[in-house]
C-alpha cells in the first residue's frame, strides 16, 4: 500500500466529511451530525479546524481533525476532535501513521499535551490508545449546551 500522510487541503474536505459521517454511523449518532458539506468547507476555509489525511491512490481513507486549545493548568494543547480510518482500510497501520503525525504536530507546536474523547464501549479504539500509554480519564463528565 502506498499510503501518504499529509496536511488536508480544501479538495480533501469532501472525503473528510464522508469519513466523519461514517464515524457518526458507527457511533449510532448520525442523527446528531447537523453540518452540511458546504458548512464543513466554510469552517475549513475559516481555519476553525485543521486536519491531516491519509490517502491511497489520491483517495482520502483516513483523517485526524484537530484544533488548538489551551489548558489553564498545562498550557498549549492540541485537541483531537475526530480520528477515523475507512472501515475497509483498518488494520493496515494507517491509524498509527495518522496518530503519530498528529502527536508530532503537537510537539512541533510546543504543546504540553494532546487530548481527545473516546466512547467507553469502543474497545478497538481503547486498545489502540493503550499502545501509546494514553491516560483515559474516567472521572470527568462531559457538559454541553446545544443551540
Amino acid at each position: 500500500m502506498d499510503i501518504k500522510i499529509r496536511d488536508a487541503q480544501i479538495n480533501d474536505v469532501s472525503g473528510i466529511y464522508n469519513l466523519v459521517e461514517e464515524l457518526a454511523i458507527y457511533e449510532n449518532s448520525r442523527h446528531e451530525m447537523w453540518l452540511s458539506l458546504e458548512e464543513y468547507i466554510q469552517f475549513f476555509e475559516d481555519k476553525d479546524f485543521e486536519a491531516i489525511v491519509a490517502t491511497l491512490n489520491e483517495e482520502v481513507v483516513g483523517t485526524c481533525i484537530f484544533y488548538n486549545t489551551y489548558s489553564t493548568w498545562k498550557g498549549r494543547m492540541l485537541y483531537l476532535e475526530d480520528f477515523v480510518v475507512r472501515k475497509e482500510h483498518r488494520r493496515h497501520g494507517i491509524g498509527q501513521l495518522l496518530f503519530n503525525q498528529y502527536v508530532s504536530i503537537a510537539k512541533q507546536r510546543g504543546c504540553a499535551l494532546v487530548k481527545w474523547q473516546v466512547l467507553d464501549w469502543n474497545e478497538p479504539a481503547l486498545k489502540f490508545y493503550e499502545k501509546y500509554d494514553a491516560i483515559i480519564e474516567k472521572e470527568w463528565w462531559n457538559g454541553k449546551i446545544v443551540f
